[in-house]
């Protein structure tokens, strides 16, 4: 079993940025995926970025490409999502979530509110 808690949600201008980490307990944290998603309000669950076990494969939606970047650190247990140039838009719940098969997340944070001001 997993457990995921993710932190550095916030309330931000736009142009901003903000950082933000998930940390993992309870199982081996190199052997998953990782993933960020987010719910805008009203909105279905969406795909931010994914990154691979060893952390050299990554990929995102198009509508943050150039903005946010993924990465890990399996020592720590941690996979982040820095944002930058942070739009309205962006405003949503952002969870991260682990697959030990690719695209399976099975595993899911509680989430981290992310508010952006015009």
């Amino acid at each position: 079993q997993v457990r995921l808690v993710e932190s550095g949600g916030g309330l931000v201008q736009a142009g901003g940025s903000l950082r933000l980490s998930c940390a993992a307990s309870g199982g081996t944290f190199g052997n998953h995926h990782m993933g960020w998603f987010r719910q805008p309000p009203g909105k279905e669950r969406e795909s931010v970025a994914i990154v691979s076990r060893s952390g050299d494969s990554t990929a995102y939606a198009d509508s943050v490409k150039g903005r946010f970047t993924i990465s890990r650190d399996n020592a720590k247990n941690s996979v982040y999502l820095q944002m930058n140039s942070l739009k309205p838009e962006d405003t949503a719940v952002y969870y991260c979530a682990a697959a030990v098969i690719p695209g399976l997340y099975r595993y899911w944070g509680q989430g981290t509110q992310v508010t952006v001001s015009p």
